[in-house]
C-alpha cells in the first residue's frame, strides 16, 4: 500500500503553520511564522491578516522542503477549532481553496487533539494520559471508549493565558512564555501560592500571588 501524504495548515491564534506529513508518521517538512504584537495580547483580526499573508508563502516552502510536487498530496487538513474565529476562518477557507485545486480530500482536525497525538507520535506512548497545556487549554486527558476523555482542567486561566498575563503586566512583553522560562533559571524559589482540587487546578491565584510579589519589589527572576 502507497503513503498517503497530507499537508496540514495550523492557524487557531497567532501562529501560521505549514506541517507535510505521511501516513507512517513521518514529518517530511515544517514551515511556520509568529505574529509578535506590538503591545498587549493577540487581536483576533491582526491573526487573520498575519495568516492570509502568510499561508500562501509557506505552503511552497514546505513543499520544497519536502522534495515534493503538489500531485503528490493526498488530502488536505487544517486546524478547525479551538481558537480565534477570524483565524480559524482564514484556515478554513485556505484549506478549502486549496483542496478544490488540488481536487483531493479535505479533513478538520481539532487543535487540542492535534497536541495530544503528536506528543504520542514523537515519543512513542502508548495510551498515556495527557497533560495538555497551551495558550488556552490546561487539561488531564487520556483516551477511553473510542474518544478522548477529560479527566482533569482548570478551573479558571490557562497556564498559557497565565504566562502571557504576567508578561504584558510586568513589561516582559508576548508571549510571555519563553521570557519566564528563561528568566526563571536565573532565579532562585519563592513562595507562590497556588490551587488544585482533585484533578483540576487553578491559575488565577497564582498569577495574583505573582503581580503582587513584582509590585512588592521580588526579584523578577524569583517570581519566574
Amino acid at each position: 500500500m502507497n503513503l498517503l501524504i497530507s499537508l496540514g495548515i495550523e492557524g487557531t491564534a497567532e501562529k501560521t503553520g505549514i506541517g507535510i506529513v505521511d501516513s507512517d508518521g513521518n514529518v517530511l517538512a515544517m514551515a511556520g511564522k509568529q505574529l509578535y504584537p506590538e503591545e498587549g495580547g493577540i487581536h483576533p483580526r491582526e491573526a487573520a491578516e498575519h495568516h492570509a499573508k502568510w499561508i500562501p508563502q509557506l505552503i511552497p516552502q514546505a513543499m520544497e522542503e519536502a522534495g515534493l510536487s503538489y500531485k503528490d498530496i493526498d488530502f488536505i487538513s487544517f486546524s478547525q477549532g479551538p481558537g480565534l474565529g477570524p483565524a480559524l476562518r482564514t484556515v478554513a477557507t485556505s484549506a478549502r481553496t486549496l483542496a478544490l485545486s488540488l481536487n483531493v480530500p479535505i479533513v478538520g482536525v481539532n487543535h487540542c487533539i492535534g497536541h495530544v497525538e503528536i506528543g504520542k507520535l514523537d515519543t512513542g506512548a502508548r495510551n498515556p494520559v495527557t497533560l495538555y497545556v497551551s495558550g488556552g487549554n490546561s487539561q488531564v486527558i487520556a483516551y477511553e471508549s473510542g474518544r478522548y476523555r477529560i479527566f482533569g482542567e482548570t478551573l479558571d486561566i490557562a497556564i498559557g493565558n497565565c504566562l502571557d498575563h504576567f508578561g504584558r503586566e510586568t513589561g516582559l512583553g508576548h508571549p510571555g512564555g519563553p521570557v519566564v522560562e528563561k528568566l526563571a533559571k536565573e532565579g532562585s524559589y519563592i513562595d507562590l501560592h497556588y490551587v488544585v482540587k482533585g484533578m483540576d487546578f487553578s491559575f488565577s491565584g497564582l498569577l495574583s500571588a505573582a503581580l503582587r510579589a513584582h509590585k512588592n519589589g521580588e526579584r523578577i527572576e524569583d517570581i519566574c
